[in-house]
């Protein structure tokens, strides 16, 4: 009797694992796929589904069902979209979210629900605080210290005084806010434009201002909206009276339609960056690489905070053995990110975002004629966002 209890156990249990082998490792992922800033949307899917790939498309024996879903750049679709993930897909991870009002809109219902929210981009300042939770964590560092970089930079160069311009949006707040922080000169002009679905693209008279301040330089920050800010900006006239400095607006996505529209304001610029095409880690010469190779294209640093993101659940779901209901067990594996990242060494911060490296890089033409970063000096080390003080999770003061 006790060999046959014995036999049938392992018999269930042997049944018990292929079932959860057959088991899909469901990952939601929301992002922008319509307006015209679904470039950084595909970017985002584009760089998951080649990580995907090149993982063999399976985590822990168990195959990988990805689930995409469009938030068209609008919270209350973004909710939506997250409900639908969390309630009839019951994913286990969700990741994605670009845009900072979106993810805040969504954070709740997915946080509520359980499931590990994985922001690809978007970190806003009161979720590196006060709604810092054991469930989120960001691939790229909350928005504040890439603008903290670049306010050091500014020092380092000299510039006393600048002129802001930013959309007005929880982001835009941020970067803004974390220039002012670090920044040693004087802000003589700020302009925050019109955001969302219908946003601003008429900067004349905003471009006005910023001759009429003297200012040295002028600070700017629009995602996706690189081509009409940088061709008015080369029609103002400004570049030859205002250095320009800019975070998450000039990249591999908005370069070669600058350079297209012969956008040569971009020329000379200065920017600020965790990640460039050339930064030399092995993993990165093959994501860049494989990437160029499958789309024919250089990726953005949007793609490379997605490439990340399957490797970092592999870790952690392979370091529980497959067992997704071992919340603490993925929790610790993450925060641990036992994996080799495009970047190098992966850290997060206490409240779960990234503490990177960033780079000054200037924009040229390459000796191709191809438009590109070069020039990378360091810029601000292992960057730790000023919120970290507000979060109240364990392990977190």
């Amino acid at each position: 009797m006790i060999r046959i209890c014995a036999t049938a156990a392992a018999v269930l249990l042997a049944f018990s694992r292929l079932a959860q082998a057959e088991e899909p490792v469901k990952i939601g992922l929301v992002t922008t796929l319509t307006t015209p800033a679904a470039v950084i949307g595909r970017d985002v899917q584009d760089a998951i589904n080649l990580s995907i790939e090149q993982a063999g498309g399976k985590i822990a024996g168990r195959p990988i069902e990805l689930i995409v879903e469009d938030d068209t750049l609008k919270p209350d679709v973004g909710r939506q979209k997250t409900e639908k993930l969390v309630r009839q897909d019951k994913v286990d991870f969700i990741t994605g979210y670009i845009w900072s009002h979106v993810l805040l809109a969504s954070r709740k219902s997915a946080l509520d629900a359980g499931a590990i929210v994985i922001s690809t981009n978007a970190a806003p300042s009161d979720m590196a605080g006060k709604l810092c939770d054991p469930n989120f964590y960001t691939m790229r560092g909350q928005g504040d210290v890439m603008s903290m970089a670049l306010g050091e930079e500014l020092n380092r160069r000299g510039v006393k005084t600048v002129y802001t311009m930013a959309p007005n949006y929880a982001a835009g707040q941020d970067v803004v806010k974390g220039l002012q922080s670090v920044f040693k000169g004087e802000v003589v002009g700020q302009d925050f434009t019109k955001w969302g679905d219908d946003p601003q693209l008429d900067f004349s008279a905003e471009f006005s201002k910023v001759a009429a301040s003297g200012a040295e330089a002028l600070f700017a920050f629009y995602p996706g909206r690189a081509t009409a800010f940088m061709t008015q900006f080369e029609q103002s006239g400004l570049k030859d009276k205002v250095n320009l400095y800019s975070v998450y607006t000039l990249d591999q996505i908005a370069l070669p339609a600058l350079q297209k529209g012969n956008a040569a304001g971009a020329l000379g610029s200065v920017l600020v960056d965790y990640w460039y095409p050339d930064l030399d880690t092995p993993e990165n010469r093959v994501f860049v690489a494989a990437f160029r190779k499958k789309y024919g294209r250089d990726p953005s640093n949007y793609a490379a905070a997605a490439y990340d993101v399957i490797p970092l659940i592999k870790s952690a779901v392979e370091a529980v053995g497959g067992d997704l209901n071992n919340k603490a067990g993925l929790r610790a594996a993450l925060e641990a990110a036992n994996f080799k990242s495009v970047r190098g060494k992966l850290t997060f911060g206490r409240n779960h975002m990234p503490l990177d490296n960033y780079y000054a890089l200037e924009v040229e033409a390459g000796p191709d004629g191809k438009w590109h970063m070069s020039k990378p000096s360091l810029a601000l080390e292992r960057g730790e966002d000023p919120y970290v003080a507000n979060c109240k999770m364990p392990g977190a003061s």
